[in-house]
């Protein structure tokens, strides 16, 4: 059997796989939310002990919550926008 001379088409498995930092980010904030979740549902169940998660999930989320979807924001932001400034005046736009 010979291989087939055609080139595959489509997208490059690198562009179908979110970068490293974004697979980070997503991950902290899974680790993050889970834990502040689980503080204030397993409250019936184990009582004030499971508030003990609830600083395990902020510093997964370095900080507080919306911080965290600030700088995922960014993170998927990154390399697409570029600030330019003129005359005092600055505008965000597509790079490219």
């Amino acid at each position: 059997m010979t291989p087939d001379p055609t080139p595959v088409t489509g997208p490059t498995p690198s562009a179908v796989r979110p970068p490293a930092s974004l697979r980070r980010h997503l991950a902290r904030g899974a680790v993050g939310f889970g834990a502040l979740a689980g503080s204030l549902a397993l409250l019936p169940v184990a009582g004030p002990v499971s508030l003990l998660l609830a600083p395990a999930g902020l510093i997964a989320l370095r900080g507080c919550p919306m911080c965290w979807v600030m700088g995922l924001v960014e993170t998927v932001s990154a390399g697409r926008l570029e600030r330019t400034c003129k005359d005092g005046r600055c505008e965000v736009n597509r790079r490219g």
